[in-house]
């Protein structure tokens, strides 16, 4: 009776799985789930993400949002966005000499662009005006789909100088 209660057969032998191999058993299966895991996070990373805010497409806002003058900064994208009579043009905000965030229209030199880092100084095009940086603030594409104004943030394009062309027209 004794034997019964311990789960013996008439032979000696345990009925069922051995402790050892319940063991050999979670531990395959646990090198398993987390192989499955691995092997899914590899296979997302072949999966672009929709990307948004700074190096994709932002919407900065409606057409008729910008005064004629006005520079507005744009945090999400990384840019200020000049509208101008002839239409807008975005300029990324890193000081193409060291890459210092530049300010708008700081208190020392209103109206214009001035690098806090080593005194460059750019008008409200982005034109370099002082300073030892080498060239004129880099800009973004922009475009105006239906009456939202969006900026390509991926899109960075160096310049040496501002020229009329560069406008986006709204």
């Amino acid at each position: 009776m004794a034997d019964e209660i311990k789960g013996l057969t008439g032979n000696g032998e345990s009925e069922g799985i051995s402790r050892r191999e319940m063991l050999r058993s979670l531990m395959w299966g646990s090198v398993g789930v987390m192989s499955l895991g691995f092997a899914g996070a590899g296979l997302a990373s072949f999966w672009p993400r929709k990307v948004t805010g700074f190096g994709g497409k932002v919407v900065a806002g409606k057409v008729s949002d910008f005064k004629v003058g006005s520079v507005t900064k744009v945090a999400e994208g990384k840019f200020y966005l000049v509208r101008q009579k002839e239409g807008f043009l975005a300029l990324y905000w890193k000081c193409p000499h060291l890459g210092c965030t530049v300010p708008w229209s700081p208190p020392e030199n209103p109206g214009h662009f001035h690098c806090p880092c080593h005194a460059s100084i750019f008008d409200m095009t982005g034109q370099k005006l002082a300073g030892p940086t080498p060239r004129s603030m880099d800009m973004m594409a922009v475009e105006i789909v239906g009456d939202n104004v969006v900026v390509d943030t991926g899109k960075i394009i160096q310049r040496l100088n501002y020229e009329p062309d560069q406008v986006t027209k709204a």
